[in-house]
This record gives structure tokens, C-alpha cells and sequence, in this order.
């Protein structure tokens, strides 16, 4: 089964390696994500247990969300997650901390990636664009883009302008540089998706094992 925690993207810096070499890592600050929910197979149809993370005033929570709150009894949060796992290991209040990763484990990142609004095709999709010199006309422009009577129609997924950013990324095979569970950080080799403050899920890596 699978283990994870929430966190915040701190930013960008750069740490040394025991060679002398400086190695890029982006900081997350992964203050105790509560167990709020523990779902089972036999009640719910899987098994996965619901994490809390970012705790908020009780006023600025809504009714049915203060009564689902309080049945763990740990405050009130603005985010709520599910990971899969093993619902046995777990129980309602519990707080997972960055202890759960070690040094040199591979972890799978999902974030928001920055939005960057309407974009043609050059920024967007990498386009080479036209001549810039003799007169041309066509520069940044996308050209041509289907057949004309036949099928008369442009087809799904041709590449265009359009909204960049924004969406939903997952980076995988991440490497766990450093635990500092002291200040409630994790430092991951390289660089992950989303603007700073922004929301990270860190799950165990699917594909690779330390």
C-alpha cells in the first residue's frame, strides 16, 4: 500500500553533496497532516485513509464539515487529501509527520502547474515560426492547420493557441535529499510543479524503490 503526506512548495535552493558538488532542491514544508477519515473496504469499497492539512479558524468551516471534523477531534483544515493505505495501520487523530520518508527514497509529486494564460503555438507547443527577415508576414503564426473540403473540419488535438498552465502535474521518481523533521521540511532533488505556496501531494514512488 501506499504512504503520503501533504505539504506547501517553499521554493528553490541549492544544498552540497558529500562530493563538494551542489545539488538543486526545492523545500516543502510539511507540517502533521491529521488523520481526519479512515476508509475500509467493507464500508466504503476501498481502503485509504483522508489526511487534513492547513488548519483554519472554526468560523471560517461549515457546518457539516465542523461535524466531520470533530470526530477526530484535531481541529479544522483547508485541505483535505485521500491516500491510499493500509486503513489498519491508522486511527482517527493520528498526525503523520516527515519521518515517514527516508533519505535516498523515491517519491511521486503532484501539484498545480503555474499558470500562464492564452499562449500562441511558439511559446506553447515550441514552434519554430516563420522567417523574421525579407518582408515576411508570418512570424509566430500557427499556418496551416487541416485539409480544407475534406474532412473539413480540424481535427481533435491538432496544436494550437490556447490556455498554458494550470493543470494538474504529476512528477515521478523524485529523490528524498534531506529530512529535517525538526523544522517540518523535506528537501527533494530537483525541481517539482507549481508556483511557491502552492499545494504538494508527496506520495511513495509507484515505479522505484530506493
Amino acid at each position: 500500500m501506499s504512504k503520503g503526506i501533504i505539504g506547501k512548495k517553499l521554493g528553490m535552493t541549492q544544498v552540497f553533496a558529500d562530493d563538494g558538488s551542489t545539488v538543486g532542491v526545492t523545500a516543502i514544508e510539511v507540517e502533521p497532516s491529521v488523520v481526519v477519515q479512515i476508509k475500509t473496504k467493507d464500508k466504503d469499497g476501498y481502503d485509504a485513509i483522508q489526511l487534513g492539512y492547513g488548519r483554519i479558524k472554526q468560523k471560517n468551516v461549515t457546518k457539516p464539515l465542523q461535524g466531520h471534523f470533530n470526530k477526530a477531534n484535531k481541529g479544522f483544515f483547508r485541505n483535505l487529501k485521500e491516500f491510499q493505505a493500509a486503513s489498519e495501520k491508522y486511527e482517527a487523530g493520528q498526525e503523520i509527520t516527515a519521518d515517514i520518508f527516508q533519505v535516498g527514497e523515491f517519491v511521486d509529486v503532484v501539484g498545480t502547474s503555474k499558470g500562464k494564460g492564452f499562449q500562441g503555438v511558439v511559446k506553447r507547443h515550441g514552434f519554430g515560426g516563420g522567417r523574421a527577415t525579407h518582408g515576411s508576414m508570418h512570424h509566430r503564426a500557427p499556418g496551416s492547420i487541416g485539409a480544407s473540403a475534406d474532412p473539413a473540419r480540424v481535427f481533435k488535438g491538432t496544436k494550437m493557441g490556447g490556455q498554458m498552465g494550470n493543470v494538474r502535474k504529476t512528477i515521478q521518481n523524485v529523490q528524498v535529499w534531506q529530512v529535517r523533521s525538526d523544522r517540518n521540511l523535506l528537501l527533494l532533488k530537483g525541481s517539482i510543479p507549481g508556483s511557491k505556496n502552492g499545494l504538494i501531494l508527496i506520495k511513495k514512488a509507484k515505479k522505484k524503490s530506493a
